[in-house]
Order: structure tokens, then sequence, then C-alpha cells
């Protein structure tokens, strides 16, 4: 069999749906969801943040596309800290000591969870700042 038969051969397993495969995928996503909430204070902050946006937006009435927005936000914001999380438990183990490029490496993973983390925080007073001020006029 040549390398390119074997090639193939892998590709159409890999596509054929295995649902042992599949419920293991899920079973290991579960299990790094669980390991990062025990682990990350942020990811707890996020999340606390997340629930709070979501009851507000129940509260003040916000639209189906200011919903959209916000989910997509929570969601950009989750999957940066899963992602920081995985790098820094990488860069550990590659670089158990101080290294400058470990340290280096993991201040951007932790740069691009800011990133949009202010931006998700400067969206949602666009959507909601205004809303809150004609609630509490109203009162």
């Amino acid at each position: 069999m040549t390398s390119e038969e074997k090639v193939r051969k892998k590709v159409k397993k890999k596509l054929k749906l295995d649902n042992k495969r599949l419920r293991n995928s899920f079973k290991y996503a579960a299990e790094g969801i669980s390991q990062a909430y025990k682990k990350e204070q942020n990811l707890k902050i996020h999340t606390f943040i997340a629930i709070l946006v979501i009851v507000f937006g129940f509260f003040l009435k916000i639209s189906y596309i200011e919903w959209l927005i916000c989910l997509l936000l929570i969601g950009l914001v989750l999957m940066a800290e899963f992602f920081n999380t995985a790098i820094e438990y990488t860069v550990d183990l590659a670089s158990p000591k101080i290294h400058p490029l470990a340290k280096s490496s993991k201040d951007v993973a932790a740069a691009g969870v800011l990133v949009i983390s202010l931006i998700s925080a400067i969206t949602g007073l666009v959507i909601f700042l205004p809303k809150l001020i004609e609630f509490l006029s109203k009162q």
C-alpha cells in the first residue's frame, strides 16, 4: 500500500461517523471545561459577568440583534479564556523554569483575552447604557 493510499484510508476512517469517538470528544471537552473552572479564577469572573449580561438582557429587553451580539461576544471571551488556559498549561509543561519566551507567550495569550474582554465591555456599554438610562428615567 502506497503512502497516498494510507493517507486516504486514514482520512476515510476519520470522516466515518464513529459514535465512540464522538462520545469521547464530548467527554474530553467536558473534562477540559471542568478542569478549567476548577483552576482558573478569570474564567469564573468572565462567566459571572456573562450571567449578569444575560440577566440584564432579559430585564432591559434587548433586541434580537443585540442578543446575537452579546452571545457571540460571551462565546468569544470564554473561548479566548479557554485558549489562554491551554497555552499557559502547555508553556508550563514545556518550560517548567522561568524563561523570557515562556513569559512572553503567556503574556501575549493573556493580552488576547484582555483585548476581546475590553471590546466586549465597550460593546456592552453601547447596548445597555442607553436602555438603562431610559429605564431609570421612567422611575
